[in-house]
């Protein structure tokens, strides 16, 4: 066992970014900020320098930075007293991803190589490199160190990927299960998947979800940014129903957008995404969703306490996610939204329990709930707010979630 003045350092590889839409980068981003002033633990978070969800650190407040190369672009920062070092990539499409893993796993070793780290924790997001992982779990071992793996939800059964590629990610997720040392699991049916689908690998596992912050925003309801960003989508409180996050099939925007258009409410669906005109084109050719005004595509939004005053301002909230884990836009409604309709699956089931109310991909099914969900009482509405918040204030604060993981980070080298 080491003394307790020395520190574990713990490198994160797989987020692309710290603070954008995203369950891992919002996991890095709130894990750094609850653990900013723990001494006892030093992160290292790998974050892209280029491509689709890449790195801007000039978003953030309280940036240091430590290093630019000699064009003058930042290559390494400090932010909530982690080191975040970027990763320069080419334009290789899907290999990108593989591609990113592998040369911010590379950078961690060397740079633990480099400055004699004892002990260090390479802890990785996602199960992509696989076919490259047992290399890595050697060179690791060799600095005096452990590979921890968090491996997501599944990722084999994206619709976005060919059959070839999901064949990958599977046998991927396979080799990495096999190869970690120990596997963090962000959901308990993840966990359970996991033990039963490699038993035969017995893999060290453990449970730590996403958390969700339940405090109100900072924001009053007469403040300039709210005021002005609702002038300009044309919303109002209370009046629109909203879903934040990434327009990938498995969220299955296209299903609530058709739904919406179906349903007879006189409330707006805003949906804050980053899409671009070419996507918007393709979409109104599948829908015509330009012709019900209601439907808003509305843009980014990376002021998190306008974020927040948004949602709790919500009538309701739609999450359509389907492939497994604690979603964090999930858990961030829950926390801040009255009213949320999820898809009926057991990863949101497992999250929200009786706090919210459920629908199915059935034709009509989504729609008719949209409608009756117009014409709730509001004490209903608001019991259903504040079971969503209990939910959250006992299974999923950031506080409690920050506690989890300093216990598993410092209970593998430090005395009780």
């Amino acid at each position: 066992m080491i003394q307790r003045e020395e520190i574990q350092h713990v490198f994160i590889v797989g987020a692309k970014s710290l603070g954008a839409y995203g369950g891992y980068e919002t996991f890095v981003n709130k894990l750094t900020e609850y653990h900013q002033y723990n001494h006892q633990i030093k992160y290292h978070i790998a974050c892209k320098a280029n491509g689709d969800g890449c790195m801007d650190e000039t978003t953030l407040e309280g940036v240091l930075t430590k290093k630019k190369d000699d064009c003058g672009n930042v290559t390494e920062f400090e932010y909530h007293g982690a080191r975040c070092f970027k990763i320069m990539l080419p334009n290789i499409g899907a290999a990108q991803a593989i591609y990113y893993d592998i040369a911010a796993l590379k950078n961690c070793c060397e740079y633990i190589n480099k400055n004699h780290i004892k002990h260090p924790i390479v802890y990785i997001l996602a199960c992509r490199i696989g076919p490259f992982v047992r290399y890595f779990k050697k060179r690791i071992h060799k600095l005096g160190g452990e590979m921890w793996i968090n491996p997501d939800g599944h990722e084999f059964l994206r619709k976005k990927w060919s059959a070839p590629i999901r064949k990958y990610w599977k046998i991927s997720e396979q080799l990495m299960v096999k190869y970690a040392d120990y596997v963090i699991c962000d959901s308990i049916n993840i966990e359970k998947y996991i033990n039963e689908s490699y038993k035969k690998y017995n893999p060290k596992t453990t449970y730590i979800a996403y958390g969700a912050e339940t405090r109100k925003s900072s924001l009053e309801e007469n403040d300039s940014r709210l005021k002005e960003w609702y002038d300009q989508k044309g919303l109002t409180k209370k009046e629109y129903y909203l879903v934040v996050g990434r327009f990938v099939p498995e969220n299955n925007y296209e299903i609530m957008i058709r739904e919406f258009m179906c349903s007879h409410s006189k409330k707006d669906f805003a949906i804050i995404t980053n899409v671009n005109q070419k996507f918007l084109e393709q979409l109104e050719q599948k829908l015509h969703f330009q012709r019900d005004p209601r439907i808003k595509f509305v843009g980014t939004v990376y002021d998190q306490e306008l974020l927040m005053k948004i949602r709790e301002n919500a009538y309701g909230y739609f999450h359509g996610h389907e492939v497994g884990g604690t979603n964090p836009s999930l858990l961030e409604a829950l926390g801040s939204t009255e009213l949320n309709l999820l898809l009926d699956i057991g990863f949101n089931r497992e999250v929200a329990e009786n706090a919210a109310l459920y629908w199915n991909k059935e034709e009509g099914n989504l729609a008719k709930l949209i409608d009756a969900s117009d014409l709730l009482d509001e004490k209903i509405c608001e019991s259903y707010g504040m079971k969503a918040k209990k939910r959250i204030e006992t299974a999923y604060s950031w506080t409690y979630i920050s506690r989890r993981y300093t216990e598993e980070f410092l209970k593998k080298f430090f005395d009780n």
